[in-house]
């Protein structure tokens, strides 16, 4: 569900993204679950529909190499996601849009909504990062097998894309969710990174 409000102001990066004014909810569901990056009021387990997390996102900067990309998660169509909806302060919001966009939109690879966000005690609209299909390095559609050996083999800026999936899964091991699919990509890829250390 899309928020209409006023266009962020002053923020051109933003423009043609409606952010509501006062405090701010941020959907995460990889990364920013254990690294957001930004202040936050409070922090709560939530629950989105729509979408599933997905290693569907190529990544040549920080988890790989524009010469061996590795892959990132992103929000892709159909199926329900469980993750961490982070509260900001509404004198923060501003700063932590620079950070979240400096971080997340440099290649436009994503495509920032307002999602309509279940938290235990209420719905909130929180603010999502959504993979976009149209994309160049979209890289939805891979195999177990595929994308394990793109993430046992490549590094990138923030370090080996094998522990980015491993910290990921362990964070939603704490959180008390199990994705399945996650933890046979992170088995399979293990497998073959002993492999290549034996």
């Amino acid at each position: 569900m899309t928020v209409f409000a006023t266009v962020f102001p002053s923020a051109p990066q933003h423009s043609g993204l409606a952010i509501p004014r006062g405090d701010l909810w941020i959907f995460g569901y990889g990364s920013l679950m254990w690294d957001p990056g930004f202040p936050y009021v409070q922090w709560a387990p939530a629950l989105i529909y729509g979408y599933h997390r997905a290693l569907c996102i190529s990544s040549n900067r920080w988890r790989g190499t524009p010469q061996r990309p590795g892959l990132v998660l992103g929000l892709d169509r159909g199926g329900a996601c469980r993750g961490i909806a982070f509260l900001l302060a509404q004198s923060d919001v501003r700063p932590a849009l620079e950070a979240l966009w400096a971080r997340e939109m440099r290649r436009h690879v994503y495509r920032p909504r307002f999602l309509r966000t279940r938290l235990p005690d209420k719905d909130v609209n929180a603010l999502a990062f959504i993979a976009d299909p149209k994309h160049g390095s979209y890289m939805g559609g891979l195999s177990i097998r595929q994308i394990a050996e793109r993430i046992a083999t490549c590094c990138g800026a923030r370090g080996a894309n094998l522990e980015y999936l491993a910290r990921t899964v362990a964070h939603l091991r704490e959180l008390g969710v199990r994705d399945h699919h996650l933890q046979r990509v992170l088995a399979a890829a293990r497998a073959l990174d002993a492999q290549k250390r034996s």
